[in-house]
C-alpha cells in the first residue's frame, strides 16, 4: 500500500504503510532480544531516537499522507478516531479508540457510523480538540491542492464525490454532523461494516481550521499527539520532533512516548543505513529505521553474528506478489493456458529470486496467510514448491498449444524483490520446462506501472504486487476483482477485467458485516471462488528483516505495519 497500498494500491515497501509480507503470527525479536544490549531491561523515557530511512517523510500533512492506522512518524504527531493496536503479531492486527471513546457505534445496516470522543484532548497549544476539528480535517483532505491520501472518504461519504474542500465549498459536507463538541456522525452512500479500519487514516486527524494555512500547514501542522514538529527541512529529509506538553498518556493507551526527541533523517541510501545500524556507533546506537530491509547479502552476514542477530526485527504484513493475466489478451483467454502456467511455477526457484526463504514465503492464495485477512488454505492448480512441468504441457495439448507456446512477461527493471528481472528470469526458467517459451519485456518503473495500469495498454502476462490498506480481506480482494472498481480511464486495479456479478454481490454482503470475524470468514471462501479462475498467480509474500540499535529497547512489531512501532520504542 501498502504497489504497495492504493487502495492498496500504494502500499509498497517504503511508503505509507511500509509493507511487509503475511505470514503465520508475525512478531518482532523473543523478549530477550527486545530490551537492548545489557544493564537495565525496562524501557523509561528520556533521550533521542534516531530514525534512519531512505525515503523522506514528504507531505507532512495528514490530508495528503497515504497512512493506514496512524502511520508510523506521523502517528507520533497526528492522532485519529481509530488506530491500530500497538501490539507484536496477530494481536496488532486489531483496532481500537484513539480519540474517541469506541471504535464506532454503526446503525442496523452500517451506513451510519457515530463516534464520541474522549474528554480532555488538547493540541500542542493546549486548546481543545472538538469534533468540529475532525469534520474540518476530513474536508479539507477534499481539496484538489492536498491530494494524495487514502480514496475511500470520497466513494463512501453520502453527497462526497464531487466536494473540492472547504476552500472552495463553505457548506461543508452534509453527511458528516457534529450535533456536540464530542459527536461526530458519518452518513455513508451503502453499508461499510469497516469503517472503524477507514477511520485510522490521518484524513480523521482532527485540524483546526484558524491554524489551516492551505498547502503550508505541513511546514508545522498542529500536533494532537505525543510529539509536535519543531522541525521540517527539505520536505521531510529532516524532521524533527519535541515533547508535546499538552499531549496525556491517560487519554492515550497506545502510544509510549517514552524518548523525549524524535530525529528523523531520511534520504539515506540503504546500505549506509544498515551499515550504521550494524555499526551502532554514538547516536546511531540509538536509531532504528521503518523502511529499509536487509538485502540478502547483508542478511547473511548478520546471521552469523549472534550480537547484531539479537538486533533484527521481523515483520509481516499484507502484501502478495503475483503474475496477472489480461484475458482479452490471446492466448490468455484461454483458461486452460492459463492453469497450465499456474501448474508449470516453481515457487522454490521464485523464493530464491527474491532473496530466499528469510525473506519470502511461498504463496498458493492470493489472500495473505494471515486470520484477519480471512486466510484459507487452498491450492487450485497443485504444483509442489517445483512446479508441474507434465500436468502443464498436458493443458497446453488441451487448449491447442501440444507444441507448446511463446509468450511475453512484462515486468519492472526496478531492482526491488517484488517485479524485478531477477523473478521474471525465475518464472521464465520455470516455464521452460512445460515447453512454454517466455521472452521478457522489462520497463522502466513509471513506465511499467503506466503500462499495466492503463487499460488500453495492458498486457496479457505480466509481474504484479498488492498490499492492503488495513488487515481484511476488504482492501485485498475488492480493488483487484470487483467488476465496478474497473477504470476505463484512469488508473486501473482489477487487472484480469473480472465483472462477475455473484463476486461483486458477495463483496457487498461482506461489506454490511461488523463482525469483522465473521466477515473475514467470507473474504477467504471468496479468495477461493475467484482463485479458481486462475486470474492471478500467487507467488510469494515478502519478509521484512530490520536492523535497530543497540541501545533500543522495547521492540513491537505487528502484522498490522510490519516495521517496527517507534510510538513503542524506548533508547537506553
Amino acid at each position: 500500500m501498502r504497489q504497495p497500498s492504493v487502495i492498496a494500491r500504494r502500499v509498497a515497501a517504503a511508503s505509507v504503510s511500509l509493507v511487509v509480507a503475511a505470514g503465520a503470527a508475525a512478531c518482532g525479536p523473543k523478549d530477550s532480544d527486545a530490551k537492548g544490549s545489557g544493564g537495565d531491561s525496562t524501557p523509561h523515557k528520556g533521550g533521542t531516537l534516531t530514525v534512519l530511512n531512505s525515503q523522506p517523510q514528504t507531505d507532512f500533512d495528514p490530508a495528503r499522507l497515504y497512512t493506514s492506522g496512524g502511520g508510523n512518524v506521523p502517528s507520533l504527531v497526528f492522532r485519529t478516531l481509530t488506530t491500530r493496536n500497538r501490539e507484536n503479531g496477530a494481536a496488532g492486527s486489531k483496532v481500537v479508540p484513539d480519540l474517541a471513546t469506541d471504535t464506532g457505534r454503526p446503525n442496523k445496516d452500517a451506513t451510519v457510523w457515530t463516534y464520541t470522543l474522549k474528554k480532555g484532548l488538547k493540541y500542542e497549544d493546549g486548546t481543545p480538540i472538538t469534533s468540529a476539528d475532525i469534520k474540518y480535517g476530513i474536508e479539507r483532505s477534499f481539496a484538489p491542492e492536498l491530494s494524495g491520501g487514502a480514496p475511500y472518504l470520497r466513494d463512501w461519504l453520502a453527497g462526497a464525490a464531487d466536494y473540492q474542500g472547504p476552500y472552495k465549498d463553505k457548506k461543508g459536507l452534509s453527511s458528516i454532523e457534529t450535533p456536540d463538541a464530542r459527536t461526530i456522525v458519518f452518513h455513508l452512500d451503502k453499508p461499510e461494516g469497516e469503517f472503524p479500519f477507514l477511520a485510522t487514516q490521518t484524513q480523521f486527524t482532527p485540524v483546526p481550521q484558524s491554524k489551516d494555512d492551505g498547502t503550508k500547514y505541513e511546514e508545522h501542522p498542529i500536533s494532537s499527539g505525543p510529539y509536535k514538529v519543531v522541525k521540517n527541512e527539505n520536505d521531510g529529509e529532516h524532521v524533527l520532533l519535541e515533547r508535546n506538553t499538552y499531549w496525556s498518556a491517560a487519554t492515550d493507551d497506545e502510544r509510549k512516548a517514552y524518548p523525549d526527541t524524535i530525529d528523523v533523517r531520511s534520504g539515506l541510501d540503504s546500505s549506509v543505513i544498515n551499515q550504521r545500524l550494524s555499526a551502532s556507533q554514538g547516536a546511531d546506537a540509538a536509531a532504528v529505521t521503518t523502511d529499509t530491509n536487509l538485502g540478502p547479502a547483508e542478511l547473511a552476514k548478520v546471521s552469523g553474528d549472534k550480537g547484531l542477530a539479537a538486533r533484527v526485527g521481523t515483520g509481516h504484513f499484507g502484501y502478495t506478489n503475483y503474475i496477472a493475466f489480461n484475458p482479452t489478451v490471446k492466448p490468455f483467454d484461454n483458461p486452460k493456458v492459463r492453469q497450465a502456467i499456474a501448474y508449470a511455477v516453481d515457487r522454490s526457484s521464485v523464493v530464491n529470486a527474491a532473496g530466499g526463504s528469510a525473506l519470502a514465503e511461498s504463496a498458493t492464495t492470493f489472500l495473505p496467510n494471515q486470520k484477519s485477512f480471512g486466510y484459507t488454505p487452498y491450492d487450485p492448480f497443485p504444483a509442489g514448491a517445483s512446479g508441474n512441468a507434465a500436468k502443464a504441457k498436458e493443458l497446453l495439448a488441451q487448449a491447442g498449444y501440444k507444441n507448446g507456446l511463446t509468450v511475453t512477461l512484462t515486468h519492472s527493471n526496478a531492482k526491488d524483490f517484488e517485479t524485478s528481472p531477477e523473478i521474471a528470469t525465475a518464472v521464465q526458467d520455470a516455464l521452460k520446462k512445460a515447453g512454454i517459451t517466455v521472452k521478457l519485456q522489462g520497463l522502466e518503473d513509471n513506465d511499467y506501472r503506466d503500462t499495466i495500469h492503463t487499460v488500453k495498454t495492458e498486457p496479457g502476462f505480466f509481474l504484479a504486487h498488492w498490499g492492503a490498506d488495513w488487515p481484511s480481506g476488504g482492501p485485498f480482494l475488492a480493488p483487484i476483482f470487483d467488476g465496478r472498481q474497473i477504470v476505463k480511464d484512469g488508473a486501473n486495479f482489477n487487472t484480469g477485467l473480472l465483472n462477475d456479478k455473484s463476486v461483486n454481490d458477495e463483496i457487498d454482503a461482506i461489506n454490511k458485516l461488523t463482525d469483522l470475524d465473521a466477515a473475514a470468514q467470507r473474504w477467504g471462501a471468496l479468495d477461493k471462488k475467484i482463485g479458481e479462475q486462475a486470474l492471478v498467480v500467487p507467488l510469494f509474500h515478502p519478509v521484512y528483516k530490520r536492523l535497530y540499535g543497540s541501545d533500543v529497547k522495547n521492540i513491537v512489531i505487528s502484522d498490522w505495519t510490519g516495521v517496527l512501532d517507534i510510538s513503542q520504542v524506548a533508547v537506553k
